[in-house]
């Protein structure tokens, strides 16, 4: 029993270090719209935890979340038929109603409740206010120089930091979801992973840290063993060409990568379902999942 508790406190000993580097930092968490998706509370609640134990410790989380899943099954309610290309979900009229509900006026409350729940403060944000997009289109494979058109889908150009700043200001941690403004004044759908990396570079984030439902960027999909602990920004393209980092990880490394390029320390890909994944990568020596570095 006393050699548990010694642990425990050799364990806040560990972390120590790590919160005195960081208190008054600016983190920005990548929300996997899966968790919220997830039957199991621990998983639901157990990130939220994280984020309100980092506001504790005087850190400023900055959260942006996604929510493909549930964005999927309110269109089969709504009798649309999903579609994606290249990874990227088509988005008509109709389908972009769908996501600006989904995402800004479903998901993004109940993140926020689950933040107040365990005592923290946080504040939504539809990504329409605080994002500026531009039209995204498609390289067609079958057609070199020829464009895809996948509706209104756009891609983070610019951000609003400055109610972001206020809130971090206050003490407080700003739950943004991933749809934007385009140049036309239409709501567009756009890639969570890097309207994220936008806004870490916009608020001059220490960290930037990505939480999906993959242990983090694997050698092999198959095998969790062949988990790459250090990538170099100057591998990435050898791993492109490989089709390592492919498909829904294309987006998230390219980000990782920009944002490490504009001046944010560190990029970690970290798997959300792990127990305090976020605390496990930030307060301790080993880590868990992909670092990106410089």
């Amino acid at each position: 029993m006393m050699q548990d508790l010694i642990a425990k406190a050799g364990t806040l000993l560990e972390a120590l270090p790590y919160i005195q580097q960081f208190s008054g930092a600016t983190f920005v968490v990548k929300y996997g719209g899966s968790f919220m998706d997830s039957p199991d509370p621990a998983v639901r609640d157990g990130v939220a935890r994280d984020i309100v134990f980092l506001e504790a410790v005087e850190i400023n989380p900055v959260v942006v979340h996604g929510g493909g899943k549930a964005i999927t099954r309110a269109m089969e309610q709504a009798g649309l038929k999903a579609q994606f290309i290249l990874g990227q979900r088509v988005t008509d009229e109709e389908t972009v109603k769908v996501v600006d509900r989904v995402l800004s006026r479903e998901i993004n409350p109940q993140v926020v409740a689950a933040l107040q729940s365990f005592g923290g403060a946080a504040k939504g944000f539809a990504g329409t206010d605080i994002f500026r997009c531009r039209k995204l289109w498609l390289e067609d494979k079958g057609r070199p120089g020829a464009r895809l058109d996948i509706g209104f889908v756009g891609e983070v150009v610019a951000v609003n930091a400055a109610p972001l700043i206020e809130c971090i200001a206050q003490g407080i941690t700003p739950v943004i979801s991933p749809t934007a403004r385009g140049e036309d004044g239409h709501i567009y759908n756009c890639n969570a992973d890097v309207a994220a990396a936008q806004a870490a570079i916009a608020l001059k984030a220490q960290r930037l840290v990505f939480m999906s439902d993959v242990p983090g960027l694997l050698r092999d999909p198959k095998d969790p063993q062949t988990l790459i602990a250090h990538l170099q920004t100057s591998d990435v393209e050898a791993l492109k060409q490989a089709g390592i980092v492919d498909k829904g990880m294309i987006p998230k490394v390219d980000s990782a990568v920009r944002a490490i390029l504009s001046g944010v320390h560190k990029v970690s890909l970290v798997d959300g379902r792990v127990p305090h994944a976020v605390l496990l990568e930030i307060f301790t020596d080993a880590g868990v999942g992909t670092e990106v570095v410089r």
